[in-house]
């Protein structure tokens, strides 16, 4: 059927707009279309991570249960080799290395915190791996740099515990008053329900009274 002078106009009009612009609407369409399909693909790259990490922390959990301190390093050391970006590296570091120290191994144990400090993108666990790592550092008496890692902005969910161990250095280094005022400041933000707060009352009791 012919068209009629009207639609030839209208046609021709679509067929210049297409060829002025029709190039630059396909290239926005398919970057769009490999955008999306590249986030899909990378949404289940993460899940099959999360899977695979979740069995290895599973066999770590029992490792850890059985006192197999060798066979949990080795987990741990998989899952922050092989799944780096997943909270179970992070969580598996955590756990190992207090089954290091309790084994003596004081230097794994401070690579291990180290790490979650250094890549963990949660921020909760890297301020747990602070708290511990200072505690490794207390027991080997390096006060300074235990009071380092404890120093600067403190996530809420753990100044209690942040402000106990500035407590705990401080009463290793004899400086009782410095000490009570920790302890005081970690009983403050404690409810009366932490875990915590109990133990922190009777250490601050404890200091001298020139301290308390």
């Amino acid at each position: 059927m012919a068209y009629d002078l009207e639609e030839q106009e209208q046609l021709a009009e679509l067929k210049a707009w297409w060829a002025k612009y029709g190039n630059f609407i396909l290239t926005v369409i398919t970057l769009v279309l490999l955008g999306f399909a590249a986030y899909n693909g990378w949404q289940w790259y993460q899940r099959e991570q999360a899977g695979k990490a979740a069995g290895v922390y599973g066999q770590l959990e029992k490792a850890i249960a059985a006192r197999d301190a060798d066979k949990a390093g080795a987990l741990a050391e998989m899952l922050t080799s092989q799944y780096s970006g997943t909270a179970y590296a992070s969580m598996a570091a955590l756990q190992v290395a207090r089954v290091q120290a309790e084994a003596g191994k004081a230097d794994r144990a401070r690579e291990s915190l180290q790490w979650v400090i250094d890549k963990s993108g949660q921020a909760e666990l890297k301020a747990i791996a602070q708290v511990r790592l200072a505690g490794v550092l207390l027991d080997e008496k390096k006060y300074d740099e235990a009071l380092k890692l404890l120093g600067g902005d403190v996530p809420a969910a753990q100044a209690v515990e942040f402000a106990d161990r500035r407590g705990d250095v401080f009463a290793a280094q004899k400086k009782y008053a410095e000490a009570a005022a920790a302890y005081k400041d970690a009983l403050a933000r404690a409810d009366a329900q932490h875990p915590l707060r109990q133990l922190i009352q009777l250490k601050l009791d404890a200091l001298p009274a020139s301290g308390s």
